[in-house]
């Protein structure tokens, strides 16, 4: 803890952690605003500012000149921490509590921070972000155990399908020096959403832009999950992707659908990235807006007629503030009266239940726990979005998700409740949604059976 509070060992977040330790009123004004406290049955261990106050009280006796609060002392004790480390891996980092704060206070980076502490100093991490994710990553390639030529195999059967689909011949290019833009999927797209990088390339093609992936190390996987628990992860992977965009002399880095990858490689990144490494790095959804403005490609709304609602990534939206492109490219897709807003919406969403690695979590009894806890609003807030809308399996209705990590969550959500059978809810990406609707695209790219 004495290392987390100096500016050399954390030139990440130290101001607005020392901000978020000093400065709390304990109005708990950021309980009601947790979906994860709201739908434990407001268990009191699941309030944002507990487990912040247990921290603050260690940092009070401990770090600070002895002192104590006066609601009470806390033994450093190995019961105390291992709690406090578990209590830190039931928050969706998801950082709606910061933005209800009305002074701004940060309990959900309180909570990112004992992650840190307990896998810089102690060696205690989450299976699937250090050894399933950012080790694998680091080693293979990608945290999906692709290496570049399992990838490169990947994309030719996706380019061949998404082909066949929309009639639009489709071939990604790779390792194109001086390219204008160095694209970077979340790799699990490639795995389990292959529509999703194929709509990619059928948009940037159609749209003419000039493009490509690249097969270095880390760099055709976006996922960074050191974001959510490691600094010392986090910037050797951000460092990987910074090298293979300056390598191939791209203009910018333009991240897809996947939200933490946002956060990494955007407004953290840039404490890393300086000097020649400091590559320009853009959102997808700001460039596929550009490409629904210009004209270049026909879209024909009547394509979409099916109920459309838009779940918003916690670390694109309310972290990062990109609201309006996915809405504005939304209303030039999909029928005005067949697109249901979420309740509450845009940077007041609720997280999907799968943030800061949950959605990649599944030992012990945790998936029954995210299910039952940490995703069940977003689940209600999806029914909710849908309602007056027949709930049967012949009236497909469908949850446009542009995160990897959320559709991966709001998949298993839809498959726990049994929502596909029981009420016809499928899932997907922004970009499927668009060539759905293209012109010069074969109809029915989305395919019911397979979302």
């Amino acid at each position: 803890m004495r290392k987390l509070f100096t500016p050399e060992n954390n030139w990440t977040f130290l101001q607005p952690l020392l901000m978020s330790m000093e400065h709390c009123a304990r109005c708990h004004t950021c309980s009601e605003a947790c979906h994860v406290y709201e739908e434990s049955g407001r268990d009191p261990l699941y309030r944002p500012a507990y487990r912040s106050e247990i921290f603050r009280r260690i940092y009070h006796k401990y770090i600070i000149n002895g002192s104590t609060f006066s609601h009470g002392d806390v033994d450093l004790n190995w019961k105390t921490v291992s709690r406090l480390i578990e209590l830190a891996y039931r928050c969706n980092l998801c950082r709606r509590c910061a933005q209800t704060c009305p002074i701004g206070a940060d309990n959900a980076l309180l909570a990112r921070e004992i992650r840190k502490v307990a896998s810089q100093e102690m060696g205690i991490t989450s299976k699937e972000c250090h050894d399933d994710g950012s080790m694998l990553q680091l080693t293979v390639g990608s945290s999906t155990g692709m290496n570049a030529l399992v990838v490169k195999d990947n994309l030719e059967f996706i380019d061949e399908d998404t082909s066949e689909k929309t009639g639009i011949k489709v071939e990604t290019p790779w390792d194109k020096e001086g390219a204008d833009i160095l694209l970077l999927h979340n790799a699990g797209e490639i795995m389990a959403w292959p529509e999703n990088p194929g709509a990619f390339a059928v948009l940037l093609n159609a749209a003419g832009l000039s493009w490509t992936l690249s097969s270095d190390i880390a760099a055709y996987d976006g996922i960074n999950y050191g974001v959510w628990y490691d600094d010392v992860q986090f910037a050797r992977v951000a460092i990987l992707h910074a090298q293979a965009a300056k390598k191939l002399k791209v203009k910018k880095i333009v991240i897809g659908e996947c939200g933490h990858a946002h956060k990494a490689l955007t407004v953290i990144a840039d404490k890393v990235l300086t000097g020649d490494l400091n590559i320009p790095r853009e959102s997808a959804f700001t460039v596929l807006h550009e490409i629904v403005k210009s004209g270049r490609i026909k879209f024909d709304k009547s394509r979409n007629d099916f109920p459309v609602t838009l779940h918003d990534p916690c670390n694109v939206v309310r972290l990062m503030g990109i609201v309006r492109p996915q809405r504005e490219i939304i209303k030039a897709i999909v029928p005005e009266n067949r697109y249901h807003p979420m309740t509450p919406e845009g940077i007041h969403n609720y997280c999907c239940g799968g943030g800061s690695g949950f959605a990649i979590m599944s030992g012990h009894n945790f998936s029954d726990w995210r299910h039952h806890v940490a995703g069940r609003r977003k689940f209600r807030q999806i029914l909710e979005a849908f309602q007056g809308e027949p709930m049967d399996k012949d009236h497909p209705k469908y949850v446009c998700a542009p995160c990897s990590n959320c559709k991966g969550q709001i998949r298993d959500i839809i498959k726990y409740y049994e929502a596909w059978e029981k009420a016809g809810i499928h899932y997907g990406g922004l970009v499927e949604l668009m060539v759905n609707a293209m012109v010069d695209a074969k109809p029915g790219y989305i395919d019911w059976e397979w979302h």
